[in-house]
């Protein structure tokens, strides 16, 4: 044991070829390891940096229940989680023990297989099944008979494993060894001189086993021959081989075969009986015989998944110590017995609502242990989701995004994984994955009205509530947090924010200063609400601020006009109003003058209207009668244009009509007055013409 150790110690200083292809990583070590001891540099087979190599969530998981390998956090190496048995994890018939493990890194979603050879040293003796064997053999049994013997078992391969047999004790006997046709090497006890019961009634020998290791290990059996009286006949199987083929859900104590031998003697040399000669220490504890009627039943579990057949020998003999062997092959015929098994080995807690299509959410590995089309494995998801499977290396499957997500319709999902096998009836299996949506800032703030609009009185107090706005965002956390304020404007040359103010939190607006409906009757203003994104959003609302008029203002007296102490033109004004004798009780005093002027200035007004229309009648007719003396052929061409009235007529007749109106505040000084020179009932005379104007032109008088 000490110098294997130190081979062991010196296996582990060698590490063999490491390969990268495809994304997957092969690596070689002897078994026994140390737990922690080094199996390969998997930060640097793949080229990255160690830091890195630690950032991004790189660990290693293997198939089954036991994890062999693990990932160092500090060197990125891989180490062994544990001591590995070779002969344990591949048994003996396994030319090449392969172990294999994936490395996930998790930062990138990525999946590394990796391969690990374990190499077989000589930590095994070959050792015998009976350490002790007793053989009968008649006297009269002449040279040369051949008896088989228990084979060794060693679980170790190639030069390591049993190479030799070497047998010591007595010169009656010889060993020989026999190959069988899968290169088990058998051994046999050759009768070379003839037995005297009489001279010697047992003889004792000792078989001795060796591997090809460096030492090499061996391990030995003990072996007495009991010399008999003579027996005729030896037993015989009525098969050479037995076969059978069992499923393995058969219950424990079925009898799967019975193997049957006669011999041809009589009393104890004709007695049978029956013991496996060759069996597995696997085997051993799966089947028995019944050493009187050959019956071979099941002792505990099959297991398809473990071992999918079974090879045994079996032994008669009879009471003479005669024998016969025979072989018996027993398949296990698979039955799906075993659900599919899914592995969720990364997943994403959370995922942003803005993420691509085709986000990697969360890596599963899918197996079935059954064979055949019962180790047929599918996987689905759940309809009107908005993931998809995506089937990576090997057995692993990818659960991603196949459209974009919308937080603010589905905040969580609850992502359920089947996986159904072939078998009939099928077998399935299911997996919950719970994601969350993280929030993405992809809403503005929506107020609750389209406009708002409030009304003020006047007059009111400093940091009066005006109204509140309200808005909504969809999002979550920071992202819905609403924050308000001013858009920028004026308000009669001054700042809009002088007037109102609004408060960051709440929405709600304050009037800053007492309004004076006289000056300001209407604000007009934006209100913008604005999140605690990254980049915020907002939006604006219009609001109407509409001030109400209040009866803040005493009637004010225009006339009469309150006396002042300077020297303008009501000066002196004593307040007394006189009214005539023939004024009515009731009648309003220091305006019945007054009225009365108002009714003569609308008296001229409408007289010098009517004069304006009449004068326009008689334009028309001057019109409509030149219009006729063309018509005859200018039969009034004599008469002087002196005999009409024309335009000069208009002039004197307004003239003569002029007035000179002049009015005060006093009525008593009211004047109406008339130019001279003038009659109010007659035109102004036109000088006498000298002399007659012909009534007929000179054309017509010649």
């Amino acid at each position: 044991r000490g110098r294997i150790g130190g081979r062991v110690l010196l296996w582990c200083a060698l590490v063999a070829v490491w390969e990268v292809s495809w994304g997957q990583l092969r690596y070689s070590v002897p078994e026994e390891m140390q737990k922690g001891s080094f199996v390969g540099d998997i930060a640097k087979d793949l080229g990255l940096e160690l830091s890195s190599f630690r950032d991004r969530g790189a660990r290693v998981v293997s198939e089954g229940r036991r994890q062999y390998f693990s990932l160092h956090e500090k060197t990125g190496h891989l180490v062994t989680a544990g001591r590995i048995d070779r002969e344990q994890e591949c048994g003996r018939l396994v030319e090449k023990c392969v172990l294999r493990c994936e490395m996930i890194v998790e930062g990138e979603m990525k999946v590394y297989a990796i391969e690990v050879e374990v190499r077989d040293i000589n930590d095994n003796a070959p050792s015998f099944r009976e350490a002790e064997m007793e053989l009968k053999v008649s006297e009269t049994t002449v040279p040369g008979l051949r008896l088989p013997l228990s084979i060794a078992r060693d679980p170790d391969i190639g030069s390591n494993s049993l190479q030799r047999y070497e047998l010591s004790g007595d010169e009656h006997f010889s060993l020989a060894v026999q190959t069988a046709p899968d290169g088990e090497k058998r051994p046999e006890l050759v009768l070379a001189k003839v037995l005297d019961r009489e001279e010697a009634a047992f003889h004792d020998l000792v078989l001795t086993a060796l591997d090809g290791g460096d030492p090499a290990q061996m391990g030995t059996a003990q072996i007495r021959v009991v010399v008999l009286d003579a027996n005729d006949n030896a037993p015989m199987f009525d098969q050479a081989v037995y076969t059978v083929r069992v499923p393995e859900d058969v219950p424990a104590g079925t009898v799967l075969i019975t193997v049957s031998a006669t011999d041809a003697d009589d009393g104890v040399n004709g007695e049978v009986k029956y013991v496996f000669q060759i069996i597995s220490e696997t085997a051993s504890d799966t089947f028995q015989i019944n050493t009187d009627t050959g019956e071979i039943s099941l002792l505990g579990e099959l297991d398809f998944e473990e071992s999918s057949s079974y090879e045994l020998e079996v032994q008669t003999r009879d009471g003479g110590g005669l024998f016969d062997t025979a072989k018996v092959s027993i398949t296990v015929t698979d039955v799906n017995d075993n659900v599919p098994e899914i592995s969720v080995r990364s997943l994403l807690s959370a995922v942003p609502e803005d993420s691509p299509s085709g986000t990697v959410v969360a890596l599963l590995h899918v197996q079935d242990h059954d064979s055949g089309a019962n180790g047929e494995v599918k996987c689905s998801l759940d309809k009107g989701l908005p993931f998809r499977l995506r089937s990576s290396l090997g057995s692993y499957y990818s659960v991603e995004t196949s459209r974009e997500l919308d937080r603010e319709a589905v905040s969580e999902y609850n992502v359920t994984v089947r996986a159904t096998d072939g078998g009939s009836p099928a077998l399935w299996s299911s997996a919950v994955l719970a994601l969350r949506v993280l929030d993405v800032n992809d809403n503005a703030p929506v107020f609750a009205e389209a406009r708002y609009i409030a009304w003020l009185p006047e007059n009111n107090a400093k940091g009066a509530l005006v109204l509140t706005v309200r808005a909504w965002d969809a999002d979550w956390g920071e992202n819905a947090r609403v924050r308000y304020r001013l858009c920028e404007g004026q308000v009669r040359g001054a700042p809009l924010s002088s007037y109102v103010s609004v408060h960051a939190e709440t929405g709600a607006l304050y009037a800053l200063r007492s309004f004076d409906y006289e000056e300001v009757r209407e604000v007009g203003l934006w209100v913008r609400a604005e999140d605690g994104g990254a980049p915020a959003l907002s939006s604006n609302v219009s609001v109407r601020l509409l001030i109400v008029d209040q009866n803040d203002n005493a009637p004010q007296v225009l006339y009469p006009p309150p006396a002042s102490s300077g020297t303008g033109a009501v000066a002196g004004w004593t307040g007394v109003e006189l009214a005539p004798r023939s004024a009515e009780p009731g009648t309003l005093a220091g305006v019945s003058v007054t009225r009365w002027l108002v009714v003569a200035v609308a008296a001229v007004g409408f007289l010098l209207v009517a004069f304006l229309l009449v004068l326009l009648a008689l334009r028309l007719r001057q019109w409509r009668r030149s219009r006729l003396l063309s018509a005859g052929s200018g039969t009034l061409r004599a008469v002087p244009a002196s005999h009409f009235v024309g335009i000069e007529g208009v002039r004197a007749f307004l003239h003569s009509y002029a007035h000179d109106v002049s009015l005060t505040a006093d009525s008593r000084k009211s004047q109406l007055g008339c130019p001279g020179g003038s009659c109010c009932n007659t035109l102004p005379a036109a000088p006498p013409p000298d002399k007659c104007a012909p009534l007929l032109l000179p054309e017509e008088t010649s």
